[in-house]
């Protein structure tokens, strides 16, 4: 039956149905840099993780090395999903989030696909990432929602706080006499605690002090809108 009233649904009438948002993400950290950030649109069955449970491989990969394509030829693959949408990767540097930065990427929906996720990994760190998980998207013209997003931890790596773990370019603490720009490796640390938690933060365990990395929860001020 419904694939006989989709086709029942002239051009003009299924493009009224669509809707459009602008999902505003700031970094609101003082020393953490936001990777490429993955926003999707979905249904609420599905989400991107459930605390205290193990993170997917894919989840895993964007938050442990910043690399959003795993989890997003994932999700484009789930008949869940309307649409998958990622901000620019670096090169050059300057795609990554920096602290007070905004970074704003646009996404449709439609129908029963009434849900809203983002996430991207916060560099330093072993596998820490913001992440927004299932929230319901604005059903007016211009209206907003406003998201204080929390730092969880992927659970997949243990927290060394080593520059050899820690990917991501520039870093002050990582400068040697081979390694001039800083640049962190990357090395997979293993051994986390199995499931995705809240993040603890940073403790200096590596060459990263907390007084100048570390941060206190919420770490994004992530704004959805509907524009269309």
């Amino acid at each position: 039956m419904s694939a006989v009233l989709a086709c029942l649904v002239s051009p003009s009438e299924a493009q009224q149905a669509q809707r459009r948002y602008e999902v505003s993400v700031t970094n609101i950290t003082m020393n953490q840099r936001f990777t490429p950030v993955l926003v999707v649109t979905h249904s609420s069955d599905i989400a991107l993780f459930q605390l205290g449970m193990p993170a997917s491989p894919e989840l895993a990969r964007l938050a442990e090395e910043g690399d959003v394509m795993p989890l997003s030829q994932l999700l484009t693959g789930n008949p869940e999903v309307f649409q998958v949408m990622n901000s620019p990767a670096p090169p050059p540097a300057s795609n990554l989030v920096a602290p007070g930065q905004t970074v704003r990427v646009m996404i449709n929906s439609r129908g029963g696909f009434d849900r809203v996720s983002a996430a991207a990994m916060l560099i330093p760190t072993n596998d820490a990432f913001f992440a927004v998980n299932s929230v319901e998207l604005p059903r007016l013209m211009g209206e907003q929602v406003v998201v204080m997003a929390p730092a969880y931890d992927s659970g997949t790596e243990r927290n060394d706080e080593t520059c050899a773990s820690i990917p991501g370019p520039g870093f002050p603490e990582c400068v040697t006499a081979t390694n001039a720009g800083g640049d962190g490796g990357g090395a997979r640390a293993g051994n986390g605690e199995g499931f995705v938690h809240i993040s603890s933060g940073m403790h200096g365990t590596g060459p990263f002090r907390p007084a100048a990395r570390d941060w206190r929860n919420p770490v994004a001020r992530v704004v959805i809108r509907r524009v269309q």
